[in-house]
């Protein structure tokens, strides 16, 4: 049942692209469905001297969409209005006030407040300090405040960064937001596990062998070159969307579906990670670079790089939770970007049949795996009889497909994250100490790389990473699951 909302949302970057790519249309399909009708509105703050006229035109193009109609579209886009800020000025956030009190009052939203930050980190404690000095924060309804990652470059930086904002919000009001925990396979992690008595009773080191999770974009550094230089793969991508997968395969089972104890459970599976000495991340851990082939150019070549640059494109890696259920078990992880083809993919494999009645035919293993995208399935690699005479074993496939038989496609991440927020439901996103552990685990790793004068592994675009990433398996006797494009 849909539950119409009120709230009054303030973005901080509103002219920005992922303003214009993902929160308006995510809004839009929020309006649509009827999460928001009447008692809303949305002010778009930056330093652009755009007009209010001008800031809805660009709402209407951002969701421009098949099947959308203009009335809709203007209707929705009339609730936009635009201001352009300073985000050091204090002045413009008294303007800020008077706007939202105004809005308020003509929409009858009734105090409840939305404060997107969807631009460079290091003015998020700067903004929450004023949006609490010059009396933004109301005392009628909630006060939210949404983060854009990174959230911070290493644990001190976060810390630093939490505590600015921790001095005006309380962590309740505060929603970090990792995308990927809106994806919907993503969150279909925790019904397979514990929806399901089969799995949930060999979710464990007795019979899971290894876990494999792989990111792999297709695309290069593109519009970004600026922030990927100062980030890299380890950063950009484990330290958040690997790492919150990571939580949920391995969490145990909570006492209830609920926000407290799905956080506690995964905030013990993070605290779990194995820290590696820097012999051992030598050993467990590959980065490397795309290099020019196929057409497109190497990372060195894009715009804004530098000629000598030692930013990792890719990262390749194994890792240990060593809690009760999955102490021994190695989840090998990689994510890269110029690979063979963008998908999301987890594959879990389990250990082979102790006894084989078959042999000498080789029983295939069985593998469970969570296509996130960009085919959102969930397959089981089995063994069965071939069609004939005789007894021949064959693999195949037992598939489920969450879109199939009539159902709707799968919401946006970010148009679910919007609902959850408005809603008050922190479960899909990330708790300060989900954060900390992340970034203590990923600190361990980065420190011991910027120690080392190596020469990154080189990669050709195309392909799904550098060979030491297929050792990095080969030596425990495993192999990756996916190999890309012709997969």
């Amino acid at each position: 049942m849909v539950t119409e909302q009120r709230a009054l949302f303030i973005i901080f970057g509103g002219t920005g692209d992922l303003a214009k790519r993902k929160l308006y249309p995510a809004l839009f399909n929020l309006y649509r469905k009827g999460f928001l009708k009447e008692n809303f509105a949305v002010i778009g703050t930056a330093r652009r001297p755009w007009t209010d006229e001008h800031f809805q035109e660009v709402v209407r193009d951002a969701i421009h969409a098949e099947g959308a109609l203009l009335k809709d579209t203007s209707r929705f886009a009339s609730h936009f209005y635009y201001q352009s800020h300073n985000v050091n000025d204090t002045e413009h956030y008294t303007t800020l006030r008077n706007l939202a009190e105004k809005l308020d009052q003509k929409y009858e939203i009734g105090g409840n407040r939305m404060f997107y930050l969807a631009m460079s980190p290091r003015f998020f404690g700067t903004i929450a300090k004023h949006l609490k000095s010059q009396k933004i924060v109301t005392a009628a309804g909630y006060n939210r405040v949404i983060i854009e990652k990174p959230f911070g470059r290493d644990f001190a930086s976060a810390e630093e960064l939490n505590e600015a904002i921790g001095r005006y919000f309380p962590e309740k009001d505060v929603f970090r937001i990792d995308h990927y925990l809106g994806k919907e396979m993503v969150q279909n992690i925790l019904a397979v596990r514990f929806g399901n008595n089969l799995f949930r009773a060999l979710w464990n080191n007795r019979y899971i062998d290894n876990i494999q999770i792989t990111l792999s974009e297709s695309l290069g550094v593109e519009e970004r070159a600026g922030y990927y230089e100062t980030a890299g793969a380890l950063r950009d991508m484990v330290q958040n969307h690997i790492l919150q997968i990571v939580s949920l395969l391995t969490m145990n089972m909570p006492a209830s579906y609920s926000e407290t104890d799905i956080r506690r459970e995964k905030i013990y599976a993070l605290k779990s990670l194995r820290k590696y000495t820097p012999e051992e991340v030598e050993k467990n851990f590959v980065r490397a670079q795309y290099k020019a082939a196929n057409g497109q150019r190497g990372y060195r070549e894009e715009e804004k790089i530098a000629d000598d640059s030692s930013t990792e494109t890719f990262v390749a890696g194994k890792l240990f939770v060593d809690n009760e259920n999955f102490s021994g078990v190695p989840i090998y992880i990689r994510t890269g970007k110029r690979l063979s083809q963008k998908t999301s993919r987890i594959d879990i494999a389990f250990k082979a049949m102790p006894t084989n009645i078959f042999a000498p035919q080789r029983l295939g293993q069985n593998v469970l795996t969570i296509n996130i995208e960009p085919e959102g399935k969930i397959f089981m690699q089995i063994n069965v009889k071939k069609i004939g005479q005789g007894f021949t074993l064959k693999n195949s496939h037992l598939d489920f497909f969450p879109t199939s038989n009539g159902e709707s496609t799968f919401p946006e991440a970010y148009e679910k994250l919007f609902a959850d927020a408005l809603a008050g439901d922190a479960t899909n996103f990330t708790h300060w100490e989900e954060v900390a552990h992340s970034w203590k685990f990923v600190d361990t790793i980065r420190d011991t790389w910027d120690k080392q004068n190596d020469v990154l592994e080189e990669y050709p675009c195309g392909s799904m990473g550098p060979q030491a990433s297929d050792k990095l398996l080969e030596r425990d006797g495993c192999k990756w699951f996916y190999q890309g494009k012709n997969n």
